[in-house]
């Protein structure tokens, strides 16, 4: 058993689409309509074949919420691992993104946190 797609929960899903891809780097894989909604799935642009992020509509109530209430205690949606998190933040800053950790060392890793424009927060994270 293997993790294939994996979701985070955004709050428009064209704005969502255009940061995953433009500004993270992410290659789309998958577009498809689904209803009034759509399935749009990224991957990493090294590992094309591995898994997929899916780009999934905050509508539901609980899922707002949920959005909502880990955003305003600063707990990451989730976690990207990065080559060199200092470089990755260097490059992302200088994109307009805003972060709300910058490259701090805790344990083993060196790690980042930055507001996704879409109503998460991410970690990047450097092993």
């Amino acid at each position: 058993m293997k993790i294939i797609v994996t979701s985070i929960f955004v709050q428009d899903q064209d704005k969502a689409l255009e940061f995953y891809s433009e500004t993270l780097g992410f290659v789309k894989k998958e577009d498809v309509p689904v209803g009034e909604f759509r399935w749009i799935t990224l991957v990493s642009p090294n590992d094309q074949g591995g898994t997929e992020l899916l780009l999934e509509p905050n509508v539901h109530p609980a899922a707002r919420e949920y959005q909502k209430k880990i955003f305003n205690e600063g707990i990451p949606a989730t976690m990207f691992g990065v080559t060199d998190v200092r470089k990755e933040y260097k490059r992302l800053m200088e994109q307009g993104v805003k972060f709300t950790m910058e490259p701090t060392k805790v344990g083993e890793v060196t790690l980042a946190v930055f507001d996704d424009t879409c109503g998460n927060l991410i970690q990047i994270v450097q092993k």
